[in-house]
């Protein structure tokens, strides 16, 4: 073992044991089992042979164990905001700001007018405000975590009231009633499954409530004989009895003048109508980093960064630079439909997106690789605008005797993955989340896979 370690120049001692440990264990089970790697017989295997493939083999595990296990992949699947690949990619100006932060001392908490110790919040909380018409803004690391901080400091030892249809789960497990139980606040349930009436809010309303609960079901629907009270009504019912409303809206639609985004509940609408706290993803529709935003009224926004969750939940550097870059751009509508990449795939024309799927087919079929053009329909993903339909065009690769499973593996465990998705047996690659250079991209990793 040490001796092919050490033949594995330029890789350090402690990973050229581990890969040649491997290498040899995995030699060892090939021989046991009939066959060895590079010969189909281990009996007319030469010495020198055999090195020769465990040094290859070896120096290939070190090589992997080398490499970083979260790496860019090239999104060829059409869902926009992609949980399973990191949900939003960052607008340029986001990727510059926290590059410029990461290796560097920063103004975190520095007033550096006054010189005295500020708030990671002053970054940001002004363009909450801002952007959302809110008396004040407030940021932690998710959504989940705004709207259990909001519960905790409104709410907790008294009563939340939810609508049964907004008991809702979302990915990961993340259930409202949970989120209720651990704010240490009590669960108050009115209406039904598909229906709830504003009186039957007005008859939950009593001594014991500190608060109203209304939750966006994001990623699904129910249609039908259903009914369901709007932000409004709901807002000023609760002022009547001096109780505060908070609004998860999920997935953060801020943008405006946007078609794509009708059916999400713009954040400025909660706030006009009076909610107490809205809360939002960053991560989503807003098109920035993980964060979860909180936009309400100033007495609201200050119990949640008093509350000793706070600091628990409080974002990181790096993610409050790219936020605040995201932020900037929406006071240009332009701009953030131009720069923010989930703004930009949403309402991609079809010209755009059609010219991308031909050069891909045109580029696959001049490397001897059949491909056509189809029409296809992507998501908004993350549990945004579950029935929208980004119908388009795409670039279906037929897989040939690869097959269409063993080349979905090769292209993941490329060089640079490229992840695309199945239909009726062929590979496409779709346009809609795929820029000039990652559409270039997808058609090398296809290529070499099935060179493979």
């Amino acid at each position: 073992m040490e001796a092919l370690a050490g033949r594995l120049t330029g890789v350090p001692h402690a990973p050229a044991v581990a890969a040649a440990r491997r290498a040899i264990a995995e030699q060892r089970e090939l021989l046991t089992g009939g066959s060895a790697a590079g010969s189909a017989d281990p009996g007319v295997a030469s010495p020198a042979v055999l090195l020769d493939d465990l040094v290859g083999r070896a120096r290939a595990l070190a090589a992997e164990a080398a490499r970083l296990s979260l790496r860019p992949v090239v999104n060829a699947t059409g869902v926009i905001v992609h949980t399973n690949l990191g949900r939003a990619p960052l607008a340029p100006s986001a990727v510059e700001a926290v590059g410029a932060v990461a290796g560097e001392y920063s103004n975190l908490e520095l007033d550096l007018a006054a010189g005295i110790r500020g708030s990671r919040q002053s970054h940001v909380d002004g363009l909450v405000a801002e952007l959302t018409g809110a008396e004040a803004g407030l940021v932690v690391n998710n959504c989940a975590a705004a709207v259990l901080l909001a519960a905790a400091a409104l709410a907790a030892g008294r009563e939340i009231v939810v609508s049964r249809g907004q008991l809702v789960e979302i990915g990961g497990s993340f259930r409202i009633p949970d989120v209720v139980q651990q704010s240490g606040a009590a669960l108050v349930e009115v209406g039904t499954t598909n229906r709830t009436r504003l009186a039957d809010y007005a008859r939950a309303l009593g001594p014991d409530t500190a608060a109203v609960l209304r939750a966006h079901p994001s990623n699904f629907r129910t249609v039908g004989f259903v009914e369901e009270v709007e932000i409004e009504p709901l807002c000023a019912l609760a002022a009547e009895s001096g109780v505060p409303v908070i609004d998860d809206v999920g997935s953060g639609a801020v943008a405006e003048r946007v078609p794509e985004l009708a059916d999400e509940p713009p954040v400025r609408r909660s706030v006009a109508a009076g909610a107490a706290l809205v809360c939002f993803s960053g991560d989503k529709l807003l098109g920035g980093p993980q964060a979860g935003l909180l936009a309400g009224t100033r007495e609201a926004v200050e119990r949640c960064r008093r509350h000793p969750l706070a600091r628990a939940l409080r974002i990181d550097k790096l993610s409050l630079a790219a936020l605040e870059a995201t932020l900037r751009l929406y006071r240009d509508p332009t701009a953030a439909r131009r720069e923010i990449p989930v703004l930009r795939m949403l309402t991609a024309e079809e010209s755009e997106l059609r010219s991308r799927a031909e050069a891909m087919r045109s580029e696959l079929e001049s490397r001897g690789v059949d491909a056509t053009v189809i029409r296809a329909a992507g998501k908004v993903g993350g549990g945004a605008l579950p029935l929208l339909e980004l119908e388009g065009p795409a670039c279906a690769v037929d897989p040939g005797p690869v097959g269409l499973e063993e080349l979905a593996r090769r292209l993941r465990l490329g060089d640079q993955p490229v992840i695309g998705r199945a239909r009726d047996g062929w590979l496409l690659l779709d346009p809609r989340t795929l820029d000039e250079e990652s559409a270039r991209a997808a058609v090398a990793g296809v290529v070499a896979a099935l060179r493979a």
